[in-house]
């Protein structure tokens, strides 16, 4: 009984952890209309921490391709080879360690003041679950003098799921969701 009430308890606070908006800033004074080029500025995805067991070049090949697959469908075109770009991308990974405490109430009294309180006392179990959450990060950079002019970025709790599949999935709805406000109305 107690680790289904932990399970459940669990779920939903990695339910809600997984509810957060997609964040984004952009520069007003820009004509977002002007950018139809892009390119990547290297290194294209950069990585915090820079830990060997986050990076990858699997990983980095589907953020690469999420991103170029949603400012194709948002117009943009990737720049011929040697040409100048109207817009240079980055994009970051970034693993973070965070925590929260989850509470859960044991027992208790039954009844009412009509019929009498009875049954045993209540107590309080508050426990710290650690989850890592990953935050993807989208950088639109001015070709021709390399201001920020957008950023985008969401975040989701990583989870230990074998299946590549599912992770580029994953990546690419983040990268869809992050994608969606550009260009900024």
């Amino acid at each position: 009984m107690f680790r289904r009430l932990a399970l459940l308890a669990m779920a939903a606070l990695l339910t809600a952890c997984a509810a957060n908006q997609v964040n984004h800033d952009f520069d007003a004074s820009r004509d977002f209309a002007a950018y139809r080029s892009w390119s990547w500025k290297e290194p294209a995805v950069q990585y915090r921490p820079d830990d060997p067991r986050i990076k990858s070049d699997l990983t980095e090949q589907r953020i690469r391709q999420s991103v170029a697959d949603q400012l194709d469908q948002r117009g943009l075109r990737p720049a011929a080879g040697g040409a100048g770009s109207d817009l240079k991308v980055q994009a970051y990974l970034i693993v973070e360690d965070r925590q929260q405490q989850v509470s859960t109430n044991y027992g208790g009294g039954y009844g009412g003041p009509w019929y009498g309180y009875w049954g045993g006392p209540m107590y309080t179990e508050t426990r710290n679950v650690s989850y890592k959450v990953a935050t993807i990060q989208v950088d639109l950079l001015d070709g021709k003098d390399g201001k920020l002019v957008w950023r985008g970025s969401d975040e989701q709790t990583l989870s230990r799921t074998p299946n590549p599949q599912d992770r580029s999935n994953k990546i690419r709805e983040t990268v869809g969701r992050i994608l969606a406000n550009y260009p900024p109305r």
